[in-house]
């Protein structure tokens, strides 16, 4: 009997290992679980910065030179073109069987159209709605307009559309996408990396961590303003930040200007490294600002801190605060000065007893290797393959 050719499968991503970012890890997740699975895997990204890391694999890495802004980021709409047309015409002249696309929604429209002349089908992993995250930042309406229908068209022409999580389905849902074509995949972390038996970092000082990304409309000043506050009971206490983001001017003056030498910023680490940070900080601080249109974001760094047994301390409200406060993961507090500043003495003033926990909690729900298992599935299974139990 003649054997069946494996599948043939793209992702595009301007993002992918063995960079760092939520998005690099999820996609390399569901590449090894395609790659398990028996497919042909080719992925079309960017070309690493001077310096990084190399990366073995059993699958095809096609990088092409890409535009980065002065931090060495693919960050902006000039950034996300100088990916995006290349990868048009690369789609274009690549065979496949189905093609998956990462936001932004740029990325998506590029691959939209390109599966509609090659006459072939795509799935769109939408990890969070970029339409919803400009509402917090400065841009034009007319921008937010456009981003909004471009969402929309290629979440509407996508054969199947990936959530990671609930909040984030219904949030497809309203783009009129039907709902037997979204699936639900989960997140979470490499469990292997976030765990709580690895190096801990022995600082001098007692402090709290942040790592990823920094964005407006996470509104990540909240924790600056809480520790002046909580240094007048605890006052050698200190936050270290990890990550880059468009906010990251405005932490450093915010800091400089408020507590002075108290706040360090160590920029973009790797994954075992910003463990050890986390395994060492009396706990680790989350925030979403509210009512930006984002109030249903379910951030990684929560899941990362529990599955190095680390208690959360979550700025805002809606789902990510219910995660925190049903799970036990940490302490979830109002976006106030106030508030945010309790929930940070709660965790200075007492030994932490539900670290094994919140451990148990992460390896049961938030494991990245089996969503990205469970994502592989619904790609092969839209691209006409039986994935394997």
């Amino acid at each position: 009997m003649e054997q069946k050719k494996p599948l043939r499968v793209i992702v595009t991503t301007r993002l992918f290992a063995p960079e760092v970012g939520a998005a690099a890890f999820r996609l390399k997740a569901l590449v090894d679980g395609l790659v398990e699975q028996g497919a042909d895997v080719k992925v079309i990204t960017t070309k690493l910065p001077a310096g990084s890391p190399g990366l073995e694999t059993s699958y095809e890495l096609s990088r092409w030179p890409v535009l980065r802004d002065s931090g060495g980021y693919v960050r902006g709409y000039i950034q996300y073109l100088s990916f995006d047309i290349p990868a048009f015409f690369r789609l274009l002249a690549t065979r496949a069987d189905v093609v998956v696309s990462e936001p932004p929604p740029t990325t998506g429209i590029v691959v939209a159209l390109s599966s509609l002349l090659r006459r072939r089908p795509y799935v769109y992993y939408a990890a969070d709605i970029w339409s919803e995250a400009m509402s917090a930042m400065a841009v034009p309406g007319i921008v937010k307009s456009v981003m909004g229908a471009v969402e929309g068209f290629v979440l509407r022409r996508a054969a199947t559309v990936l959530a990671v999580s609930e909040p984030v389905a219904g949030k497809v849902a309203k783009f009129r996408v039907p709902a037997n074509l979204i699936t639900v995949v989960g997140n979470g972390v490499d469990t292997t990396i976030f765990r709580p038996d690895g190096e801990s970092t022995q600082a001098r000082n007692p402090y709290f961590v942040y790592t990823g990304t920094m964005s407006e409309w996470q509104g990540a000043a909240i924790f600056i303003e809480a520790l002046q506050a909580v240094r007048e009971e605890f006052p050698t206490t200190e936050i270290r930040f990890f990550g880059q983001g468009t906010d990251e001017d405005h932490l450093k003056e915010l800091a400089a200007s408020l507590v002075p030498g108290a706040v360090h910023f160590g920029g973009v680490v790797s994954p075992a490294e910003a463990a050890t940070w986390i395994r060492g900080a009396v706990g680790a601080l989350v925030s979403i600002k509210p009512d930006q249109g984002y109030d249903f974001a379910k951030p990684t760094k929560i899941y990362a801190a529990a599955a190095c047994g680390t208690p959360v301390v979550f700025a805002g409200q809606g789902d990510g605060a219910a995660l925190v406060s049903e799970n036990g993961l940490g302490v979830a507090a109002r976006y106030t000065t106030d508030a945010v500043a309790t929930a940070m003495r709660t965790l200075l003033s007492g030994p932490d007893t539900g670290g094994a926990q919140r451990v148990d909690w992460a390896l049961e729900n938030a494991s990245l290797q089996a969503s990205g298992r469970l994502a592989a599935r619904e790609v092969l299974r839209t691209g006409g393959m039986t994935p394997s139990s």
